[in-house]
Protein backbone atom coordinates (compact mmCIF):
# COMPACT_ATOMS: atom_id res chain seq x y z
CA UNK A 1 0.00 0.00 0.00
CA UNK A 2 1.26 3.48 -0.86
CA UNK A 3 2.11 5.83 2.03
CA UNK A 4 -0.85 7.99 2.96
CA UNK A 5 -3.32 5.88 0.96
CA UNK A 6 -6.02 4.34 3.12
CA UNK A 7 -6.94 0.73 2.49
CA UNK A 8 -10.45 0.42 1.09
CA UNK A 9 -12.94 -1.33 3.37
CA UNK A 10 -14.10 -4.87 2.61
CA UNK A 11 -17.23 -6.55 3.96
CA UNK A 12 -16.83 -9.67 6.08
CA UNK A 13 -18.25 -12.20 3.62
CA UNK A 14 -17.60 -15.76 2.51
CA UNK A 15 -18.46 -16.45 -1.14
CA UNK A 16 -19.23 -19.88 -2.62
CA UNK A 17 -20.28 -19.32 -6.27
CA UNK A 18 -20.69 -23.07 -6.99
CA UNK A 19 -22.07 -24.19 -3.65
CA UNK A 20 -24.73 -26.42 -5.25
CA UNK A 21 -24.51 -28.25 -8.56
CA UNK A 22 -26.54 -26.79 -11.42
CA UNK A 23 -28.90 -29.79 -11.44
CA UNK A 24 -29.48 -29.62 -7.67
CA UNK A 25 -30.19 -25.88 -7.88
CA UNK A 26 -32.81 -26.45 -10.62
CA UNK A 27 -34.51 -29.21 -8.61
CA UNK A 28 -34.60 -27.11 -5.45
CA UNK A 29 -35.98 -24.07 -7.27
CA UNK A 30 -38.84 -26.17 -8.64
CA UNK A 31 -39.55 -27.66 -5.20
CA UNK A 32 -39.62 -24.25 -3.50
CA UNK A 33 -42.06 -22.88 -6.08
CA UNK A 34 -44.51 -25.61 -5.07
CA UNK A 35 -44.00 -26.22 -1.35
CA UNK A 36 -43.58 -22.68 0.00
CA UNK A 37 -46.62 -20.56 0.91
CA UNK A 38 -45.80 -17.26 -0.80
CA UNK A 39 -47.37 -13.92 0.15
CA UNK A 40 -47.41 -10.36 -1.14
CA UNK A 41 -46.74 -7.95 1.74
CA UNK A 42 -47.21 -4.19 1.58
CA UNK A 43 -44.98 -1.47 2.99
CA UNK A 44 -45.51 2.18 3.90
CA UNK A 45 -43.64 4.62 1.67
CA UNK A 46 -43.65 8.43 1.34
CA UNK A 47 -46.03 7.87 -1.58
CA UNK A 48 -48.41 5.70 0.46
CA UNK A 49 -48.78 1.96 1.11
CA UNK A 50 -47.40 -0.10 -1.77
CA UNK A 51 -46.88 -3.82 -2.40
CA UNK A 52 -43.34 -5.11 -1.93
CA UNK A 53 -41.69 -5.67 -5.33
CA UNK A 54 -41.29 -9.41 -4.64
CA UNK A 55 -43.08 -12.31 -2.93
CA UNK A 56 -41.92 -13.44 0.51
CA UNK A 57 -42.23 -16.25 3.04
CA UNK A 58 -40.92 -16.76 6.58
CA UNK A 59 -40.16 -20.19 8.05
CA UNK A 60 -38.46 -21.31 11.22
CA UNK A 61 -38.65 -22.68 14.72
CA UNK A 62 -41.61 -21.71 16.93
CA UNK A 63 -40.96 -18.32 18.52
CA UNK A 64 -38.60 -17.12 15.76
CA UNK A 65 -40.69 -14.00 15.12
CA UNK A 66 -39.07 -11.34 12.95
CA UNK A 67 -40.26 -7.77 12.40
CA UNK A 68 -38.84 -5.54 9.67
CA UNK A 69 -40.24 -2.46 7.93
CA UNK A 70 -43.35 -2.75 10.09
CA UNK A 71 -44.06 -6.29 8.85
CA UNK A 72 -44.44 -8.98 11.51
CA UNK A 73 -43.32 -12.44 10.37
CA UNK A 74 -44.58 -15.38 12.41
CA UNK A 75 -42.76 -18.52 11.31
CA UNK A 76 -44.39 -21.29 9.34
CA UNK A 77 -42.80 -24.74 9.88
CA UNK A 78 -39.77 -25.68 7.81
CA UNK A 79 -40.70 -27.16 4.46
CA UNK A 80 -38.62 -30.18 3.40
CA UNK A 81 -36.43 -28.41 0.81
CA UNK A 82 -35.85 -25.39 3.06
CA UNK A 83 -34.81 -27.65 5.95
CA UNK A 84 -32.39 -29.47 3.65
CA UNK A 85 -30.82 -26.16 2.58
CA UNK A 86 -30.66 -25.00 6.22
CA UNK A 87 -28.76 -28.14 7.22
CA UNK A 88 -26.30 -27.69 4.32
CA UNK A 89 -25.81 -23.99 5.16
CA UNK A 90 -25.13 -24.81 8.82
CA UNK A 91 -22.58 -27.43 7.78
CA UNK A 92 -20.77 -24.96 5.50
CA UNK A 93 -20.83 -21.92 7.80
CA UNK A 94 -20.47 -23.52 11.22
CA UNK A 95 -23.37 -21.32 12.37
CA UNK A 96 -26.83 -22.31 13.61
CA UNK A 97 -30.02 -20.93 12.05
CA UNK A 98 -33.55 -20.98 13.45
CA UNK A 99 -35.32 -19.07 10.68
CA UNK A 100 -35.23 -18.03 7.05
CA UNK A 101 -36.60 -15.21 4.93
CA UNK A 102 -37.45 -16.33 1.41
CA UNK A 103 -37.72 -13.76 -1.38
CA UNK A 104 -39.16 -14.69 -4.77
CA UNK A 105 -38.10 -12.33 -7.55
CA UNK A 106 -40.62 -13.13 -10.30
CA UNK A 107 -38.71 -11.16 -12.94
CA UNK A 108 -36.02 -8.51 -13.26
CA UNK A 109 -38.64 -5.92 -12.24
CA UNK A 110 -38.73 -7.35 -8.70
CA UNK A 111 -36.06 -5.94 -6.41
CA UNK A 112 -34.82 -5.14 -2.89
CA UNK A 113 -33.75 -1.60 -1.95
CA UNK A 114 -30.76 -0.52 0.14
CA UNK A 115 -31.03 -1.81 3.70
CA UNK A 116 -29.14 -3.56 6.49
CA UNK A 117 -30.41 -6.42 8.65
CA UNK A 118 -29.93 -4.62 11.96
CA UNK A 119 -33.05 -5.56 13.89
CA UNK A 120 -32.32 -6.13 17.61
CA UNK A 121 -33.47 -9.75 17.52
CA UNK A 122 -30.60 -10.58 15.12
CA UNK A 123 -27.90 -9.51 17.57
CA UNK A 124 -24.92 -7.18 17.02
CA UNK A 125 -22.90 -9.40 14.65
CA UNK A 126 -25.32 -11.75 12.88
CA UNK A 127 -24.31 -14.50 10.48
CA UNK A 128 -26.66 -14.43 7.48
CA UNK A 129 -26.35 -17.15 4.86
CA UNK A 130 -27.83 -16.16 1.49
CA UNK A 131 -28.66 -18.97 -0.97
CA UNK A 132 -29.61 -18.07 -4.56
CA UNK A 133 -31.57 -20.28 -6.97
CA UNK A 134 -32.66 -19.41 -10.51
CA UNK A 135 -31.80 -16.29 -12.51
CA UNK A 136 -28.48 -14.58 -11.81
CA UNK A 137 -28.98 -11.22 -10.08
CA UNK A 138 -26.58 -8.50 -9.00
CA UNK A 139 -26.04 -7.99 -5.27
CA UNK A 140 -24.44 -4.75 -4.09
CA UNK A 141 -22.88 -3.97 -0.71
CA UNK A 142 -22.24 -0.27 0.04
CA UNK A 143 -20.03 0.87 2.92
CA UNK A 144 -21.83 3.38 5.14
CA UNK A 145 -18.89 5.74 5.74
CA UNK A 146 -16.95 5.67 2.46
CA UNK A 147 -19.62 4.75 -0.09
CA UNK A 148 -17.37 1.99 -1.45
CA UNK A 149 -19.50 -0.61 -3.31
CA UNK A 150 -18.69 -4.30 -3.63
CA UNK A 151 -20.73 -6.27 -6.16
CA UNK A 152 -21.42 -10.00 -6.52
CA UNK A 153 -23.24 -11.78 -9.33
CA UNK A 154 -25.42 -14.21 -7.39
CA UNK A 155 -25.63 -17.24 -9.63
CA UNK A 156 -27.96 -20.20 -9.19
CA UNK A 157 -26.66 -22.51 -6.49
CA UNK A 158 -24.39 -19.89 -4.91
CA UNK A 159 -23.98 -19.11 -1.21
CA UNK A 160 -22.94 -15.71 0.16
CA UNK A 161 -22.36 -15.51 3.92
CA UNK A 162 -22.35 -12.11 5.65
CA UNK A 163 -20.64 -12.05 9.06
CA UNK A 164 -19.26 -9.84 11.79
CA UNK A 165 -19.73 -6.09 11.35
CA UNK A 166 -21.18 -6.34 7.82
CA UNK A 167 -24.73 -5.39 8.86
CA UNK A 168 -23.49 -2.55 11.09
CA UNK A 169 -21.11 -1.03 8.53
CA UNK A 170 -22.66 -1.88 5.16
CA UNK A 171 -26.04 -1.76 3.38
CA UNK A 172 -27.03 -4.15 0.63
CA UNK A 173 -29.56 -4.39 -2.21
CA UNK A 174 -30.75 -6.38 -5.23
CA UNK A 175 -31.44 -3.72 -7.88
CA UNK A 176 -33.96 -4.03 -10.67
CA UNK A 177 -32.58 -5.85 -13.71
CA UNK A 178 -34.91 -5.47 -16.71
CA UNK A 179 -32.77 -7.80 -18.83
CA UNK A 180 -32.77 -10.66 -16.27
CA UNK A 181 -34.30 -13.83 -17.69
CA UNK A 182 -36.48 -15.96 -15.42
CA UNK A 183 -37.22 -15.83 -11.73
CA UNK A 184 -34.96 -16.13 -8.70
CA UNK A 185 -35.63 -17.45 -5.22
CA UNK A 186 -33.31 -16.30 -2.44
CA UNK A 187 -33.16 -17.73 1.08
CA UNK A 188 -31.44 -15.81 3.88
CA UNK A 189 -30.92 -18.05 6.89
CA UNK A 190 -30.42 -16.36 10.25
CA UNK A 191 -30.72 -16.73 14.03
CA UNK A 192 -33.52 -14.72 15.64
CA UNK A 193 -33.57 -14.32 19.43
CA UNK A 194 -36.95 -14.91 21.10
CA UNK A 195 -38.74 -11.73 22.09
Amino acid sequence: MLPGVAELPEPEVDWYPDWLSAATAVDMLESLREEVIWKQDSIGTPGGVKPLPRLTAWQGEPGAVYVYSGIRNDPLPWSSTVRMLKDLAEETTGARFNSVLLNRYRSGNDSMGWHADREPELGATPVIASVSLGATRRFDLRHNQTGVVRTFELTSGSLLVMRGSTQAQWRHRVPKAPTAQGERINLTFRWVSSQ
